[in-house]
């Protein structure tokens, strides 16, 4: 279905575009392209207003996503209605990812639709508290990538390659 996408800050350049199609392509290998989503770049503030509030943690961070439903990993929703039809809202601290990128030499548009692929995850019930959480994300995230990979010719990897 549909995806909204906002640019809330102004301090990074976003090309809308691009991360739009690797979010919908993204979308399409996890087999929930029916589902609305809410894809939010945001600034360091907004990102440290809202990872205060949420995870007690008043610091700026690169993705925050807001499921709309609760699942298992690996599991669709379930919607009763046209209404419940949403994944839910990703918000990604592109000026927080630009300063990585530019601080790794990292490709700034890559590391945004692989950080959205992380945050889609999430929105579907994936975790990384442990280590069996993180393994069967991560390898979520390769598989999903992989198919993007496919579809545009990029060679993109997960980003939590060495979290534990």
């Amino acid at each position: 279905m549909s995806l909204v996408l906002r640019n809330a800050q102004r301090a990074v350049p976003v090309r809308r575009a691009p991360l739009r199609r690797a979010v919908c392509a993204l979308r399409a290998a996890l087999g929930a392209s029916r589902f609305d989503l809410g894809l939010v770049c945001a600034g360091n503030g907004l990102m440290r207003r809202l990872n205060g509030a949420y995870r007690q943690r008043p610091e700026p961070t690169d993705v925050l996503s807001f499921p709309f439903h609760r699942v298992a990993a690996g599991e669709l929703p379930r919607p009763r209605c046209r209404d419940e039809y949403n994944l839910g809202d990703i918000f990604l601290g592109v000026e927080y990812i630009h300063r990585q990128c530019r601080a790794s030499g990292e490709d700034f548009d890559s590391v945004l639709a692989v950080t959205a692929a992380h945050g889609l995850c999430h929105l579907l019930g994936y975790q990384h508290n442990t280590k069996p959480e993180w393994e069967q994300m991560y390898q979520k995230e390769v598989e999903i990538l992989e198919e993007l990979n496919r579809l545009t010719g990029a060679s993109l990897r997960p980003l939590t390659a060495g979290l534990f």
